[in-house]
This record gives structure tokens, sequence and C-alpha cells, in this order.
């Protein structure tokens, strides 16, 4: 069952509680149902999670826990999946926004090295900029969307199997 599998793999509540980064959502954190695990609040933390992890902005999980807090997911879960971008992903990931960005509005790719300055990052939003960040977004929305269905359905599919196995015993 998800819900199972899910909490083993989930971090503590009282350490997320104690992130000094998330410290500006005061008496907000202590709200039960944020921490709940549940169909409807793990896949809202799926949408919200996913969607965040496609946008190239620092402080992902505190814009992500302040989406989780507005709409009641569970708050460990949204944060943790920020976390499929991480350092060893990124580039690929990155890249595929990329390509994807360059697909829907029709531009050619163009050659690129990437280097850790700021000068590069600002004469990389005139060039690569539009393209990365209309497939940044596209992504977003889309795996915020198929995460939320997607754990819906797995849910509903594993509760009916486990049902199922209970009326045959």
């Amino acid at each position: 069952m998800p819900k199972k599998t899910i909490k083993k793999l989930m971090p503590d509540h009282q350490k997320i509680k104690s992130n000094k980064h998330l410290q500006i959502f005061g008496d907000l954190l202590h709200n039960g149902n944020l921490w709940h695990l549940n169909r409807r609040s793990v896949a809202k933390a799926f949408a919200v999670g996913l969607f965040f992890a496609f946008i190239p902005v620092p402080f992902q999980m505190v814009l992500a826990a302040g989406v989780a807090i507005i709409v009641h997911s569970n708050l460990p879960l949204s944060i943790a999946l920020v976390w499929i971008t991480n350092p060893l992903t990124m580039p690929a990931i990155f890249y595929f926004c990329y390509i994807v960005g360059t697909w829907i509005l029709g531009v050619q790719e163009k050659k690129f090295a990437f280097e850790a300055s700021w000068e590069w990052v600002v004469n990389s939003l005139s060039t690569i900029g539009p393209a990365f960040l209309v497939g940044c977004g596209v992504l977003a929305v889309t795996f915020s969307i198929i995460g939320y269905f997607g754990i819906h359905w797995l849910w509903r599919y594993s509760v009916g199997k486990e049902w199922k196995k209970r009326s045959n015993r």
C-alpha cells in the first residue's frame, strides 16, 4: 500500500518543524493536516513537490512548503519531492526542459557551455532563457498533473487490491 511505503521514506516531522528556513511559517506548521497521510494530502503533495522541482529558482523547498500549507497537502512529502532536482540530476532535467522549450517555441537549439558565473546567467537569459523557462513551466505543470492523478489512481488501486485480498480470506 502506498501509505506504508511513503511513511517509511518520509523525513521526521519534528526535524522539518525545526528547520530554520521554515520558521517564517510559525504556528502554521502545527496544523495536523500537514503531517497526515491520506490519498488527498499525498496527491496534493506530489503535485506541489513535482511542480516546484521543475521551477529553476532558489529556495524551492520554502516555496513548496508555503504552497503545501495553503493547499493543506502533506508538508514533508511536498518538500522531499522538490529534491528530484538535486545537484546530480539538475543538469539532465534542466537540459530536457530546454529541449522541450525549443520544441514548443519552434526555435533551433543553440550550442552553449555552462559557466558558474553571474555574467553567464545574465547573458543566457536572452539567448537560451525563453526556451528554457517555457520548457520548465510546461514540464512543471505536466508532471504536477501526472503526479496528482497518478497517486490518486495508485492509492485507489492498492486499496481495492487490499479489499479484494481481504474478501478472499
